[in-house]
């Protein structure tokens, strides 16, 4: 009968035996797969090796960035720039209809927007410029004032202006150039006044400078909440009217009376010329830079002015 031996020592030598036949069983080939495992005498199986799992599909990779061109402005921010000709338009107004620019030619015309009647910002301008609406008729200027409030609106306002409102020294003040009804925003769009993001329902404080050719020659934005400077509105245009019939420009803070600027030579004989030989009247700084007199009483001013 054969004895069996117990204890650590047979233990160890077992697993290194059957850790020897494993590895000879598989010398031939070493990367052969494993059988498949047999029931244990337990009546207990264990799970056959899992299959192999498909590789999951490559991530698409983010679609390239695109740069995008910057997108045209809207209807409501167009806006004619200074040399264009003036968008034309028919509108009603407290004076009646008009055709704009037919109704104006040979004429000098201020186009200028309000955000709206009854406000009181508003109420001092309109009252500032038809006290100085017979100046501006002197030096060839017609007036045209424009809200996107009705025709009705404006003729209650008016009279209220006329009959309650006072402002440095100013009463009873009556206006009588038109003011235009644009319910449907036409012509304010037509010329920028409406600017969403100050408003989308107001027009700003436009100023547009209108000459007798229909052309724009200056244009003024003020903000909703500040009145604007009549007495600069006057002094650009005579200074516009100054360089058409002189041919000169006008310098920094320039006034009627004060010296204008004399346009550069256009090649270097001539620009010599000014430096050596300076024209009568005239201060020459240097070639660029030359300034001469222009009195009062060859401007075309209004009356006393």
């Amino acid at each position: 009968m054969l004895r069996t031996k117990t204890g650590p020592g047979w233990i160890v030598f077992s697993l290194a035996l059957a850790a020897a036949i494993f590895v000879s069983s598989h010398a031939a080939d070493p990367l052969a797969p494993l059988a498949p495992l047999k029931p244990a005498d337990s009546g207990t199986c264990t799970m056959p090796p899992e299959s192999p799992q498909p590789l999951a599909a490559p991530r698409p990779s983010a679609p390239p960035a695109v740069l995008t061109a910057p997108q045209p402005p809207s209807a409501a921010a167009s806006i004619p720039l200074i040399g264009d000709t003036a968008p034309a338009f028919k509108a009603e107004t407290t004076e009646g209809p008009i055709t704009f620019p037919d109704d104006y030619k040979g004429k000098w015309v201020i186009l200028f927007s309000h955000p709206g009647d009854f406000t009181p910002v508003c109420t001092t301008e309109f009252m500032t410029f038809a006290t100085m609406a017979p100046e501006f008729e002197a030096i060839n200027c017609k007036l045209l004032g424009l809200s996107v409030d009705s025709n009705t609106s404006h003729i209650a306002w008016l009279r209220t202006i006329q009959e309650r409102a006072r402002y440095k020294g100013m009463e009873k003040v009556e206006v009588t150039f038109p003011v235009i009804a644009d319910r449907k925003m036409e012509v304010a769009k037509a010329y920028g006044m409406i600017q969403p993001s100050a408003s989308d329902t107001k027009t700003v404080r436009a100023v547009f400078f209108i000459d007798p050719q229909a052309k724009v020659r200056a244009m003024l934005y003020y903000p909703l909440s500040n009145g604007r400077n009549f007495q600069e509105i006057k002094r650009l245009l005579i200074a516009m009217q100054t360089t058409d019939a002189h041919s000169c420009a006008t310098p920094a803070d320039w006034q009627p009376g004060d010296d204008v600027i004399v346009p550069a030579p256009s090649n270097c004989q001539k620009a010599r010329e000014r430096v050596d030989n300076p024209p009568k009247d005239t201060t020459v700084c240097d070639w660029f830079l030359t300034f001469k007199k222009l009195p009062k009483d060859q401007l075309k001013l209004p009356p006393g002015k």
